[in-house]
């Protein structure tokens, strides 16, 4: 059983809303070794760059999950969900390994990605 199934793992505040998904907050560069220790073999940003002041860059993380061998996806949202954001979605999940974890400001908009698959 993959240890992502468990709340709260370390310093990560995550909450599982799939069988192979879970969702939190802006995560740092130096989160990425929970999160590959976690279980985890994709991310998802739906956060755009620049959203507040201090928040890493998607490269940063980006860098250092593919350090840690972990795939991941950049699919910003700002407001409303669009079309070509709910395909991004769609395609990414159908091609990356799970378990995911997306993250976005408090894991809102990266829950409601996950809710489009419902659809």
């Amino acid at each position: 059983m993959f240890s992502f199934l468990k709340s709260g793992i370390g310093s990560l505040n995550m909450r599982r809303i799939g069988e192979h998904y879970a969702v939190m907050g802006q995560i740092a560069p130096a989160q990425i070794p929970s999160i590959a220790q976690a279980g985890f073999k994709s991310i998802l940003c739906a956060r755009p760059d620049g959203e507040d002041h201090g928040q890493p860059k998607f490269d940063e993380i980006a860098a250092a999950a593919k350090a840690a061998g972990i795939e991941i996806v950049h699919i910003p949202v700002s407001g409303m969900l669009g079309e070509g954001q709910i395909i991004r979605f769609h395609e990414a999940w159908e091609k990356m390994p799970k378990p995911m974890l997306a993250y976005c400001r408090s894991g809102g908009r990266a829950s409601a990605l996950y809710q489009t698959l419902s659809r």
